[in-house]
């Protein structure tokens, strides 16, 4: 029996950091060699970084991936490694994968499946690599093999599928098995979603039992290039049993993972299975060889273990706290911003974006040491003097309150009460003076006074706006990131003033709707993250009925009555936007769902919520980069593309409308 040890590592990697990201691939390559690996998987794209866009188009580009993988070939004497990088072939520019043993790069692969749908949009960028198609590279080092390999190295078998291959129907790890892989590595680049760990757990178990081989899977981790979070958690698998799984949204830079496997009990395994027939492989076409002296090791019981909060029964909460604490502390740090500020109103937004910011420190505190965080941050000069996390949360997060008169006490109490729980730096001022300055420059323009019953819209508005200018000259003078608070269910029908409460170069919630936000800050006052405590505090966000306090205090205003209920709401942009339903389908599918509510009540909901979706798609392209949390985003830029200029919808809202009244008849 051959006993080996693989390895896969997940890499924190930035586009086009082309140092940095080399620093990270020689760390794995040395961790690797010290846990005695013999074979090691990368991240797909691991020396460019994934989220390259347009620039993978650069000829420069391309050339630098080469010349970084060239610095890394000397780096792997007595150990094999899979590294991805951009390559240029032809005519056209692949997703490939290079294998590089013992000092010498023993061929390449090339993505058969390339990702296009959602947040991806390889096929912008790269040919998809033709099945069955076997070339070279040629290069200053002579002509590399390029395509539908096997890889021998010193007997054993080992064949690739890249990130998008082994979520398809037609994987190529079923041929790879018929042509004897007794390792298949997956290289990828697979983003965070709700739910998405357990399907890939899923396909790396299937693909290891039914192909028969070992299966290692190596992913990106953190925030790459702004909008997408990377979980990291590189999984081992072999005949259908999880050896070894690594951290899910971690702080680290990098993790190794590895596991000890038989390559002989592999083998046997096909042999006794009567379904699983071999095809002969044609040595001078198909097998590609290279040297490489294995490190027979010994057996091992299998390691696969999971973080206490992957198996809490709030995992979805969990999974948003630790995503976006990381997705924000990374874009703080490749930003090289010094910090964060939040236009804190008092409401469940702003409270959460604030909690978010101030978990960030914490949970990245718990894994790495203070120390270790403030080595991250070592570009704040601020942050090295903080003595411990309630310092640096006051060095980082800086709050602001900005009220006008019609304002509430009980907001102005909610903000100062969640800063302090969050340990923030708080200021409060008033910008009623600036509204009145500037509702009175407009009065005298257009020469009539401006009331509430006729000019509503423009009155609630200046007020957000007059609040944008002085958040944005604390960002600028604190050199920190401003945060927009908007949310998805916000987004999705403008209920948003453009240059008010949208100002801001990062909105870090705008992925998710408000119904999961209030249930996430209940959750975070009543439980709280795995090992951290709840804050009680939030209380007082949690008790109020959300408003936008931009009319006046005895109209009694709330979001819901402009709107509908929240569930409402979220419950129609699934039906509309994410399964693409017509206003009809949508109103006959809402009866089902609300049994309870009145049809004419309904059809009022559905006419608004596509009248108001439709004439907001100008905001929804200008809303500051958004983190990706499920999929059903409604970034314009990544993912929902929508015109900003349509019929909107009166044909079918039309038909809406007769549909209402057969159903009264």
């Amino acid at each position: 029996m051959k006993r080996i040890k693989v390895g896969a590592a997940a890499l924190n990697q930035t586009p086009l950091d082309w140092e940095g990201n080399y620093r990270r691939i020689s760390e794995a390559i040395q961790a690797a060699r010290k846990d005695d690996v013999s074979l090691l998987c990368l991240p797909e794209m691991a020396i460019s970084g994934y989220g390259c866009q347009d620039t993978f188009h650069s000829l420069d580009v391309v050339n630098r991936s080469w010349d970084m993988l060239e610095r890394i070939v000397p780096q792997t004497q007595g150990i094999a490694v899979a590294v991805g990088l951009p390559l240029l072939s032809g005519a056209a520019i692949y997703n490939a994968v290079a294998l590089v043993a013992s000092g010498t790069i023993v061929g390449l692969a090339a993505k058969r499946h390339l990702a296009g749908d959602g947040v991806h949009y390889e096929p912008r960028w790269f040919k998809p690599w033709p099945v069955g198609g076997r070339s070279y590279a040629e290069h200053s080092d002579g002509r590399i093999p390029l395509g539908d390999y096997i890889f021998e190295l010193n007997g054993v078998r080992i064949g690739f599928e890249i990130c998008e291959e082994a979520w398809v129907a037609d994987r190529p790890g079923a041929e790879l098995a018929r042509l004897g892989a007794d390792v298949i590595l997956n290289p990828s680049a697979s983003h965070f979603a709700f739910g998405k760990q357990k399907i890939r757990e899923r396909f790396i178990l299937d693909g290891s039992r039914a192909f028969g081989v070992t299966y290692v899977y190596a992913n990106l981790l953190g925030n790459d290039s702004g909008r997408i979070i990377y979980d990291g958690s590189c999984l081992i698998a072999e005949g259908g049993e999880m050896l070894a799984a690594g951290p899910r949204l971690g702080h680290a830079e990098m993790y190794l993972t590895s596991a000890v496997v038989d390559i002989g009990r592999s083998r046997m395994r096909r042999a006794r299975s009567a379904s699983f027939q071999a095809d002969p492989v044609n040595d001078d076409e198909q097998l590609i060889s290279g040297a490489l002296a294995w490190s027979n090791v010994p057996a091992t019981q299998p390691q696969a273990t999971s973080a206490a909060w992957e198996n809490s029964a709030q995992r979805d909460e969990e999974a948003f706290t630790r995503a976006v604490a990381l997705g924000l502390l990374d874009y703080l740090r490749k930003s090289r911003s010094w910090g964060w500020v939040i236009s804190l109103s008092g409401g469940a937004d702003s409270a959460a974006v604030t909690a978010l910011c101030a978990l960030s420190l914490q949970l990245a505190a718990q894994e790495l040491g203070f120390e270790g965080l403030k080595a991250r941050l070592r570009h704040i000069p601020q942050a090295q003097e903080a003595s411990d996390l309630t310092t640096l949360c006051r060095v980082m997060i800086t709050t602001v309150y900005q009220s006008t008169r019609h304002s509430g006490e009980v907001t102005r109490k909610a903000a100062e009460t969640v800063a302090e729980a969050f340990n923030a730096t708080h200021h409060e001022w008033s910008v009623d003076g600036l509204v009145a300055e500037y509702t009175s420059l407009v009065e005298t323009a257009v020469q009539q006074k401006l009331r509430w019953h006729q000019h509503d819209l423009a009155l609630q508005n200046i007020q957000a706006r007059a609040r944008a200018p002085g958040i944005w000259m604390m960002a600028n003078i604190e050199n920190k990131l401003l945060l927009a608070t908007s949310n998805r269910s916000e987004a999705a029908v403008g209920y948003t003033t453009m240059d008010g409460d949208t100002c801001g170069g990062l909105s870090p919630i705008a992925g998710i709707d408000k119904a999961f936000l209030r249930r996430w800050l209940q959750w975070m006052e009543r439980e709280g993250p795995v090992e951290l405590q709840p804050v009680s505090e939030l209380q007082v966000i949690n008790a109020q009925v959300p408003t936008a306090e931009l009319r006046p205090t005895e109209q009694g205003q709330t979001d819901e009555e402009d709107l509908m209920p929240y569930p409402v709401l979220d419950a129609i942009e699934k039906l509309a936007i994410r399964d693409k339903l017509s206003p009809v389908e949508v109103a006959q599918q809402m009866r089902v769902v609300f049994p309870n509510s009145e049809r004419t009540t309904i059809g009022q909901w559905v006419r608004r919520f596509f009248e108001l979706w439709s004439r907001n798609q100008w905001k929804r392209e200008r809303f500051a980069p958004s983190f990706h949390i499920d999929d059903e985003n409604l970034d314009p830029k990544t993912w929902c593309r929508y015109p900003i200029l349509s019929g909107g919808f009166r044909l079918e809202l039309a038909a809406l409308d007769q549909w209402l009244q057969q159903e009264h008849s």
